[in-house]
């Protein structure tokens, strides 16, 4: 019996492999090369034209700041950040952009901190780059797959950038960005839940719809942080009942579910998202999601919910409306689910398999492949 222990817990492994690389594959047995041809009659990029690395079109100002301060130009930068203004959802995008340049080369950032040591702006750059550079040493992995010298060096560079956040903070006033930066902080020093609350108070205090502070708690509460698959729908449903339309917390939901379906291999997603309190959250965030593109087309914070809709409205049987967000994100793909599949090449299978899956789906009902 003991012989068999070992390959007991080796068939489980393959099991459990198996049944992730399951989570992305397409219903039905339609034909590959008939999904293709259905979804470019619709209009849809082959495979080898998907972007991995953004998640909608680049911004033409932001790619110039980040080709400015990569020559050392870090007066661009501040200009840049300073743009936002008191647009805060704004100046959390625009920051992080100048942030992950940092972690690639850090010298016009600390020309620009040395030059104005007092300057709110270098000083939230400086501290949300130190938690990037955490993550980067740390990698992707789950706890158990890090190694000892990660973990060291992930905690080293979180406690630098603990100190580079409360230096922030003193300088932010009304700006919630400062705080927003610590929640991945949060996420990696184990802070408690009380001590997570009074930050996220300050957050809210300033800014109470924040999007990416949201999707940023949201994971703080997941099970695979320091929460449960409990606390994080609570807290999902919670912000979208405080959303308006066009606010797009809807989204917070979706994500919680995703989060839940990633976490149970035994799932099988056809029911999991069937369920008539998944629809329903889906019907939210497509209304929400009419509202935001209606007062702002070009809305920023568009792409994340239409990302997950086109996933869960495909896993839903529900095609054209699939079709239809598929077709407004189509090429950039650097978002949540397809960010779970792991890698470039697997990203783009899971995202071209539901794509023009629902595609196929679509042309054949209005008349054939």
């Amino acid at each position: 019996m003991a012989r068999l222990i070992p390959l007991i817990i080796l068939l489980f492994m393959i099991y459990s492999w198996y049944r992730k690389r399951q989570k992305t594959a397409p219903k039905g047995t339609m034909h590959h090369r008939g999904m293709a041809k259905a979804a470019a009659k619709l209009g849809f990029l082959p495979a080898e034209q998907l972007d991995t690395d953004h998640g909608y079109a680049p911004d033409p100002r932001t790619t110039a700041a980040k080709e400015a301060v990569r020559a050392g130009d870090w007066k661009a930068g501040a200009e840049f950040l300073a743009e936002a203004g008191r647009d805060w959802q704004e100046r959390d995008r625009r920051s992080g952009a100048l942030a992950r340049e940092a972690v690639k080369d850090d010298a016009w950032l600390l020309a620009w901190k040395s030059e104005r040591p007092k300057d709110a702006d270098a000083a939230l750059v400086f501290a949300q780059s130190l938690i990037y550079l955490a993550w980067e040493i740390r990698g992707a992995a789950y706890a158990k797959y890090t190694t000892q010298e990660q973990a060291a060096g992930f905690h080293r560079v979180l406690g630098q950038a603990r100190e580079a956040c409360a230096h922030a903070q003193a300088l932010a006033g009304d700006d919630p960005c400062p705080f927003i930066v610590e929640i991945p902080l949060a996420k990696g020093l184990g802070h408690s839940h009380q001590k997570f609350e009074e930050l996220w108070a300050e957050i809210v205090r300033r800014d109470p719809h924040h999007l990416a502070a949201h999707s940023s708690a949201l994971q703080y509460w997941c099970a695979k942080w320091r929460g449960s698959h409990e606390l994080a729908e609570s807290f999902a449903r919670a912000a979208a009942e405080k959303g308006q339309p066009g606010q797009l917390l809807s989204v917070l939901p979706l994500e919680a579910y995703v989060e839940y379906e990633m976490a149970h291999d035994d799932l099988e997603q056809d029911e999991f998202y069937k369920r008539p309190v998944v629809v329903a959250a889906v019907d939210a965030a497509l209304v929400d999601v009419a509202a935001a593109s209606a007062a702002n087309p070009d809305d920023r914070r568009l792409p994340q919910v239409r990302h997950l809709l086109a996933s869960l409205l495909f896993w839903q049987d529900r095609y054209e409306a699939a079709v239809e967000q598929f077709r407004l994100i189509d090429g950039y793909i650097d978002a949540l689910p397809w960010w779970y599949a792991g890698g470039r090449n697997r990203m783009i299978k899971a995202y071209v398999r539901q794509r023009d899956y629902s595609a196929a789906q679509v042309v054949r009902g209005r008349g054939g492949i």
